[in-house]
């Protein structure tokens, strides 16, 4: 197998994990307070990394600034994707996380100056079209979006501006951060602000039950520590519209997780606000991104969304 085809194997297998975790953490939700949960799992990835890049993560002055400012969003983004989990499904979660994606070229364009394309703005539109769609029933207005889904908005613009500062990192045009003492840096940050927050804005608690170790154990090992590695190596044989193109189906993995194994049904009208936000993200990160330079799809980097 070439290292091209292993790199688009791979990014797919991650990507049905990120996907699946989704629908794992909304059911650890059940027996765990979602802060805690957050702690344990970034905890446990924190310890994996070490691990895994003992060898390569000496002398961490030169990555320590960017490591720990990327770690500050990839903390806000979790705790509140986690959070509004309990009040929203794992699809909307997914697909509203999704929006990071079509917010980076946003952000570039008013907080870095970076001008975006017809086609990143056309799928920045399509993209928000489709929000309202899945998330405003027929009929009534804004109010009937509820707390997960602004909580989850939240966190797409977290996870927006840690991808583009883990670009500013790793980039060559920047201080070229070795990636591995990136990845392990903003786990750690991330961990230990977890650490600290979850006492003061929650009552913890956990049931040490099935459902919460699985989440803990496939979150930490294979959707986080594991999967911002495999991304990192692909990223070496892929072109980004490639790699743009396999983690768009993150949410669509989302979708068919929480219908095979939570039985979640999704209408007409929020199908047509899913199908416009795949389409707008599509649009925006691969048209839009062949007719800009600058930073590249968030596939180039570890991510997100996820995101979880």
């Amino acid at each position: 197998m070439s290292r091209s085809l292993k790199a688009h194997v791979l990014l797919v297998l991650v990507t049905a994990v990120w996907g699946g975790t989704f629908v794992l953490v909304k059911q650890a939700l059940q027996d765990a307070s979602a802060l805690l949960l957050n702690t344990l799992r970034m905890t446990l990835a924190s310890a994996a990394l070490i691990l895994m890049f003992r060898g390569r993560l000496r002398g961490l002055r030169k990555s320590f600034g960017p490591g720990v400012l990327v770690g500050l969003f990839l903390y806000a983004g979790y705790e509140f994707q986690t959070s509004g989990l309990r009040f929203t499904s794992p699809s909307k979660s997914a697909f509203i996380t999704g929006l990071s994606v079509v917010l980076v070229p946003v952000i570039m364009a008013v907080g870095f100056h970076r001008r975006a394309s017809f086609w990143t703005w056309a799928g920045v539109l399509l993209a928000f079209c489709g929000l309202f769609l899945m998330t405003v029933p027929a009929g009534q207005g804004w109010s009937a979006i509820n707390r997960g889904d602004l909580l989850t908005l939240a966190c797409a613009v977290a996870f927006a501006f840690q991808i583009i500062f883990v670009g500013r990192a790793t980039s060559h045009e920047s201080s070229a951060c070795p990636y591995e003492q990136i990845a392990f840096l903003q786990t750690a940050t991330a961990a230990v602000l977890m650490a600290i927050s979850f006492p003061l804005l929650e009552t913890p608690h956990v049931l040490w039950s099935r459902a919460v170790v699985t989440a803990v154990l496939v979150t930490g090992l294979l959707g986080t520590a594991a999967a911002f590695t495999i991304q990192a190596w692909a990223q070496q044989f892929l072109p980004a519209t490639h790699t743009a193109l396999i983690l768009v189906l993150e949410p669509v993995f989302t979708w068919i997780a929480s219908y095979t194994f939570m039985g979640e049904k999704v209408g007409s009208r929020s199908a047509v606000g899913a199908g416009l936000i795949l389409g707008g993200i599509l649009l925006g990160e691969l048209v839009g991104a062949r007719r800009e330079s600058g930073i590249s799809a968030p596939g180039a980097h570890p991510p997100t969304f996820p995101a979880t």
